[in-house]
């Protein structure tokens, strides 16, 4: 065999250079790579042809919104390109690892991203799916009716919503997201009629990581898009322009409406006051949305941020009051505090209360520190009640806590004693939220003191929640300090009579309690709801708040 000049020094070149041929072949495999990622899939390539060979079906989406005609129609439409702004799914699936999984499985879901954005969409999911899901138990999966809807809500575009609202019936589909993550957000909070995602594989009631094919056949058309729609074929479908268009429905819409990502640039975040369902309760101690850029920054910070709970825990222990607040502002905890004009020294004097009975503070409640962020605010000692605390926290506590019954004499009967031994802090609604909404306040308070002190509190964070309703509360104190600026909001308001003293005899403990959350409420220009304890963990954990996890 002949050999050329070039050839030997081709090969002199690979022996004395393999670095780099290596690296010159590992470029030219990831550009192929990429330029299939962006190149037009089978399917793309097929709903293009069919737009340009259908101009009647197939039209703008601009034009959806000069059709006065939508109530009468059933409309169908892909969720993460008609109704989500983003384009990203990672964010939701890093949700379900952090909060279904653990921090370990968070941090392995992070790490693949990089080989996620190279293998393309299909194999990208899948890789997800897998990282996510696999091991997870089918029955205690709670995150897509939890911590799901807040994210997906805010990620809602204005516009989207509003050509949906007008429509009659509205079926959702999805070719990415599975069920189990979008269904309640979409039935729960939108109500949507009908949801199709995709299909988890599931073993011995565990997730096995891996999605069911896609139904190249659709059953029961009349349940899904109404019996009405297919007989009369007044089906109109949404998507997004150069995205697949497989999915079975879309075949029976009569016209397809194509969403271009101009489009959705131009589109606003649907505002809070024009959600259908206020979003009141949700879990997970994700407080941040965990886009790439975010969920990095979030693990450079978790190891310093643990150190830095750590210490702040033990300044807030150990530290007298007059140096606490001092020292945990310089590390980043600011608190501000703020008082009536008429003071809880000059309410007692007023009142003329001779059984020298200790003053009852009333408090909303933000998170399990709230008594403890109040006795700093005072620099006093006092004991607080509390339905639900973790024995670690109890111990470590600066100040005592008392667990209650949820017996209303005994309750009575332990509050009245030790009103006579000090002051008091309660927490009527029983259980924190943390939306601005305030829960229905227990009136037990009303009859055990004249001297109520009702206070507001807020308390605000950037990375963590420090609430939890399905986890383990021992930790959500540690969660809360490790924010990088947790900041609490005191408001001492002015002081209320209790019931014994009320001038209209007609009052009962439940006006008194009312006007205590109203007076609450417009301090902190938060709504007033008659929800209680129990309504929160039977959304939130499936139960009555009773049984649950206290370690």
């Amino acid at each position: 065999m002949h050999t050329t000049s070039s050839d030997i020094g081709t090969v002199n070149a690979e022996k004395m250079f393999p670095r780099a041929f290596f690296f010159e072949n590992l470029f030219f495999f990831f550009f192929r790579v990429i330029s299939r990622q962006f190149s037009n899939p089978k399917g793309l390539q097929r709903s293009l042809s069919n737009v340009h060979g259908a101009h009647g079906k197939y039209q703008k989406y601009a034009s959806l919104s000069f059709r006065s005609d939508l109530s009468t129609k059933t409309l169908v439409f892909n969720v993460e390109g008609t109704l989500l702004k983003s384009y990203s799914l990672f964010p939701y699936f890093m949700l379900v690892a952090f909060e279904a999984g653990s921090l370990l499985r968070a941090l392995v879901l992070f790490l693949s991203y990089p080989f996620i954005c190279l293998v393309g969409q299909d194999m990208g999911l899948k890789i997800m799916v897998m990282v996510c899901f696999f091991g997870i138990k089918r029955e205690s999966f709670r995150v897509g009716s939890a911590v799901l809807p807040k994210f997906f809500l805010e990620d809602v575009g204005l516009e989207a919503f509003e050509e949906l609202k007008r429509g009659g019936r509205k079926v959702a589909v999805s070719d990415h997201f599975p069920q189990v993550m979008i269904e309640s957000f979409l039935r729960d909070y939108l109500d949507v009629n009908c949801v199709l995602g995709r299909e988890l594989k599931t073993s011995c009631g565990y997730f096995l990581g891996l999605l069911e094919e896609k139904k190249k056949e659709m059953l029961n058309l009349e349940e899904i898009l109404g019996e009405d729609s297919v007989i009369s074929h007044d089906i109109i479908g949404i998507s997004r322009l150069n995205s697949s268009l497989d999915h079975p429905l879309f075949s029976h819409c009569k016209e397809i409406y194509l969403v271009k990502r101009v489009d959705k640039r131009s589109w606003q975040h649907l505002p809070r006051d024009r959600y259908p369902k206020p979003l009141i309760f949700h879990d997970g101690r994700l407080a941040l949305r965990p886009t790439p850029l975010a969920t990095l920054a979030l693990f450079m910070w978790v190891p310093f941020g643990f150190v830095l709970a750590l210490i702040r825990a033990a300044m807030a222990l150990t530290l007298p009051y007059s140096m606490s607040i001092p020292t945990l502002t310089f590390t980043g905890v600011k608190v501000a505090i703020s008082r009536p004009k008429l003071s809880p020294s000059a309410l007692r004097s007023s009142k003329q209360n001779e059984s020298k009975k200790g003053l009852l503070y009333v408090c909303n409640h933000r998170t399990l520190l709230d008594p403890l962020y109040l006795s700093f605010a005072l620099k006093k000692n006092f004991t607080a009640v509390t339905y639900s605390l973790s024995r670690l926290s109890e111990i470590l506590s600066p100040i005592r806590t008392v667990r209650l019954t949820r017996d209303r004499e005994q309750d009575a009967k332990m509050m009245e004693r030790l009103l006579n031994q000090g002051d008091l802090v309660v927490c009527p609604e029983g259980t924190t939220c943390r939306e601005p909404y305030l829960l229905r306040f227990s009136p037990l308070f009303a009859e055990m003191s004249d001297d109520i002190v009702p206070v507001a509190l807020d308390a605000h964070v950037s990375m963590f929640y420090g609430t939890t309703a399905g986890g383990l509360k021992c930790l959500d104190p540690l969660f809360f300090l490790m924010n990088p600026r947790p900041s609490y909001t005191i408001q001492l308001l002015d002081g209320v009579s209790g019931l014994s003293t009320c001038q209209d005899s007609d009052k009962s403990r439940f006006d008194v309690a009312n006007y205590v959350q109203s007076e609450i409420g417009k301090a902190l220009s938060f709504e007033c709801t008659k929800l209680t304890r129990r309504d929160k963990y039977l959304i939130l954990a499936g139960n009555e708040g009773i049984t649950c996890n206290q370690r």
